[in-house]
């Protein structure tokens, strides 16, 4: 199985950060609610079905079983974070600190702007043995490119983890831990919250500045809310 994300949906460079409401179908969306709500087990196909307002036959007509509704979801999920963080890597170029930075800042605004999405990660427990396997395949492909990038770094001195798969690990799920708890009318924008994530991730996989408080990350800062980001209250 080819676990790349497809070159035709990749994010063109810079579109990577741009978030518009989440569109997703009907079913789909009733779904992930359903899910985040209520817990996979806890949501029956009559009740995903009474959500969007059709009957169960025509549920299925779209949607194979409640499983397929849930691995379409991760599936879509996880090739998402796949794409922009392939197009923060190709933006940043050859430079591993700038590489790492840009990935990490992509994963940690997929957490917090598609965070309803992101948190049914937790649900990988539920899928059947086939949707986990493919699921986890791309999942460590995500994996592998931080992996990659921090290895170069070490090469180059720029990074000094003696333990650079377990640093990359921990840089995971550190990110993927702000959908649990990021909130849209919180003390801090999803951009801010992903630059300290950074600045914590650079520490973590022993960036030298990171570590003595000098490092400036490399990427350009964020224009404020109303001036160009995308508002508040419009992702899902």
């Amino acid at each position: 199985m080819n676990t790349a994300p497809s070159q035709e949906t990749t994010p063109s460079a810079g579109h990577w950060r741009s978030y518009a409401p989440l569109d997703l179908h009907p079913i789909l969306m009733h779904a992930m609610r359903a899910f985040n709500e209520q817990g996979y087990h806890g949501t029956s196909v009559r009740d995903i079905a009474g959500r969007v307002g059709v009957t169960v036959p025509a549920l299925y007509y779209h949607y194979e079983n409640k499983q397929a509704l849930l691995a379409t979801l991760l599936e879509t999920s996880i090739k998402d974070v796949l794409d922009r963080c392939r197009a923060a890597a190709r933006e940043a170029g050859d430079d591993p600190l700038a590489r790492f930075c840009g990935m990490v800042e992509s994963i940690v605004l997929y957490m917090a702007h598609r965070r309803q999405l992101a948190f049914l990660d937790t649900e990988i427990r539920s899928l059947e043995p086939q949707n986990r396997a493919r699921y986890v395949a791309l999942r460590d492909y995500l994996e592998h490119m931080l992996l990659d990038t921090v290895e170069e770094g070490r090469a180059q001195g720029v990074f000094t983890t003696p333990i650079p798969a377990d640093a990359v690990r921990s840089v995971l799920v550190m990110c993927q831990g702000v959908a649990n708890w990021f909130r849209e009318d919180g003390p801090l924008t999803a951009e801010e919250v992903a630059e300290r994530h950074v600045l914590l991730s650079l520490g973590t996989v022993g960036h030298p500045p990171a570590v003595t408080g000098g490092v400036v990350p490399p990427f350009p800062r964020r224009t404020p809310a109303g001036r160009g980001a995308a508002p508040r209250g419009t992702s899902g």
